[in-house]
């Protein structure tokens, strides 16, 4: 468990999630279904759903962290594989969401530094954050703050709430990147 001070009021606590925070998470990310276009999904997955997901993040030895703000769950994140070929096994994929009414207070930065961290420790060379809708600043903001640099956007490829989303792609290396021979072998989160 970390504690982090807010931007803009009280302690933000991050931690490992916990069977316990499933119908939390679900009701958040259902928001940002129901309301957002940070997903591309149209119908909220059910709380069955959501413990699969997570069961198969954490199975795969990768993060997957809660921020508690005021009492409550006010984000998640995780990292999962980026492409389930063999040789995207160095990449991950990011994912972050934040609740309704509690942005702006470092809820993301939160979750997305000790995210990056570990990832970075378990021997991951590339995080790629896939972000729905261009004008989604606040996503594309926290992820410049984060290091990633956007590398490409892709057109129109979602339709949701009526209109033509595109996607934005933005990426940043973990440790030594590229720069490096590849490791002989990636060690489950928090263990080395």
């Amino acid at each position: 468990m970390k504690l982090m001070p807010s931007l803009n009021g009280p302690a933000i606590t991050v931690r490992a999630s916990a069977d316990a925070d499933i119908p939390a998470i679900a009701a958040l990310y259902a928001h940002h279904v129901l309301h957002g276009t940070a997903s591309f999904e149209e119908v909220p997955p059910d709380e069955a759903e959501m413990a699969r997901r997570r069961a198969d993040i954490l199975a795969r030895g990768l993060p997957y962290l809660v921020a508690e703000c005021e009492g409550r769950l006010a984000g998640y994140a995780y990292a999962g594989l980026y492409r389930t070929r063999s040789a995207y096994r160095f990449t991950l994929e990011n994912s972050v969401y934040v609740a309704d009414g509690m942005g702006r207070r470092g809820i993301g930065r939160a979750l997305m530094d000790p995210l990056i961290e570990m990832c970075e420790a378990a021997g991951y060379r590339r995080m790629i954050a896939a972000i729905g809708d261009s004008a989604n600043h606040g996503s594309i903001g926290l992820h410049a703050a984060c290091g990633f640099r956007p590398v490409g956007v892709l057109p129109a490829v979602g339709y949701k709430f009526g209109r033509w989303l595109d996607g934005v792609l933005m990426e940043r290396p973990l440790g030594e990147g590229s720069d490096g021979p590849a490791p002989e072998r990636i060690f489950p989160v928090g263990m080395r």
